[in-house]
């Protein structure tokens, strides 16, 4: 699984180019979608005007809702010190779950803000899709 967070979200509504090309590929395949945590849709529209929309422009994009079971979780994390509300959704969303086999990776611009043992990816990394 594949999660955009707020500063992936906000640069894939600006055009960043190997996030639109990552998108235009997985709207190409079937079953794989990029997912946005809606706390993240939510501070990137609240930053962007119409960011939210340009990014559910695209087909391979989802949006993973924030539901009771994720609220306390994510309600949990910002109490301990995981983060914001933002930060603290999309780390929720890359946490194993039983309806995705494999590893969950988090697409940023800000790999530090996450604790060790997530799974992060920079956005601006020469090896994003895989060229070096």
């Amino acid at each position: 699984m594949i999660i955009l967070d707020t500063g992936a979200t906000l640069a894939l509504a600006q055009g960043h180019k190997t996030l639109n090309l990552l998108a235009g590929n997985m709207a190409r395949t079937p079953g794989d979608l990029l997912r946005i945590p809606a706390l993240c849709l939510m501070q990137a529209e609240s930053q962007d005007d119409g960011a939210a929309q340009r990014v559910l422009d695209f087909s391979s994009v989802v949006v993973d809702s924030l539901n009771t079971a994720a609220s306390v979780a994510v309600g949990t994390m910002i109490r301990d010190g995981y983060g914001g509300p933002d930060n603290c959704h999309a780390l929720y969303c890359a946490l194993p779950r039983a309806e995705f086999t494999g590893m969950s990776i988090l697409l940023t611009d800000r790999e530090r803000q996450y604790p060790p043992g997530a799974v992060t990816v920079d956005i601006d990394s020469p090896g994003m899709l895989g060229f070096h």
